[in-house]
């Protein structure tokens, strides 16, 4: 514990601006992770605990696309997309045999899928720690404000996460399809009645939010180290923010993981050895004061 130079870099408007960037971009890829895990669950009812592994390959998928084509953009489509299709075969194959059964159920078979694809990950990739590197294009001199250091890709990373979480935003809340989507939240069998095809509906969810994933793990490529079995702490965050945001509230999902997000850059130089500790008091607390999330949907 490093109570003083948590006391100097609160009183630094340098340490302030480099320090909150770095919570900023580590609580808005978390934001998308978390945002298509809710879906899934809120529309389907899926425990998808082998959300953070599409996380996971969404990373490697961007790496290799870089490895072959030098393009950080190309290496997102590639992280997304292949995600989504990943998403798509494992939903129509797997997903949907346990979709009306108990949640322990749920729980057993994508724990089996995260042991799968964590063994599919070491055999392609190798159990080395990776790095993807700064992209060249983002190779040029940090911008300076307040005496804080801020490199460009910070800036792209932030700038496309914000777009991600809008264009969600929109299409849940100003599209048909995401009507449909939040009707079917609420009542699946009155959905099919009006001639919706819901096991299309539910293949289009499930592959949105697997994609939300990718494109996070695909975007935090060059700024984490890319390893197997990387999924497993962001998916644990990602039902923090659940919990503390509230079930279907998007601004929750927002705050809750820019909070995260916030205390783990400045609580790593405060309490370096307690950062975790820091954000499960956090969840707990939000739990003891309003049990539903700070911004829990209220029920229409």
């Amino acid at each position: 514990m490093d109570i003083e130079a948590l006391g100097q870099c609160l009183s630094s408007a340098s340490c302030l601006v480099t320090q909150g960037m770095t919570g900023m971009i580590a609580g808005l890829l978390l934001f998308l992770v978390a945002s298509g895990l809710t879906l899934i669950f809120g529309v389907l009812g899926f425990v998808n605990f082998v959300h953070g592994s599409f996380y996971m390959i969404g990373a490697y998928f961007a790496y290799s696309a870089f490895q072959a084509t030098d393009s950080y953009v190309a290496a997102v489509v590639a992280g997304t997309l292949g995600v989504g299709l990943l998403a798509v075969v494992f939903e129509r194959f797997f997903a949907t045999r346990v979709y009306d059964k108990d949640h322990m159920l749920q729980i057993l078979l994508c724990y089996a899928f995260i042991l799968i694809f964590d063994d599919l990950v070491e055999v392609i990739w190798g159990n080395d720690f990776i790095s993807m590197g700064v992209p060249q294009q983002f190779v040029r001199d940090p911008y300076i404000i307040l005496g804080g250091v801020i490199p460009p890709l910070y800036v792209y990373l932030i700038g496309i996460s914000l777009l991600f979480a809008l264009a969600l935003s929109l299409l849940m809340w100003k599209t048909k399809l995401g009507k449909t989507i939040r009707a079917a939240a609420q009542n699946r069998d009155m959905v099919s009645a009006l001639g919706i095809n819901t096991t299309l509906l539910f293949t289009l969810v499930f592959a949105l939010g697997a994609i939300l994933a990718g494109a996070s793990g695909a975007l935090a490529a060059p700024v984490r180290s890319l390893t197997p079995g990387m999924g497993f702490d962001i998916l644990i965050e990602s039902f923090i923010v659940t919990v503390i945001g509230g079930m279907g509230s998007i601004v929750g999902g927002l705050v809750a993981s820019l909070l995260i997000g916030m205390v783990r850059s400045f609580g790593g130089i405060g309490f370096p050895l307690f950062t975790e500790g820091l954000i499960f008091m956090m969840t707990a607390t939000v739990l003891l004061l309003r049990p539903n999330g700070l911004f829990a949907r209220r029920a229409d």
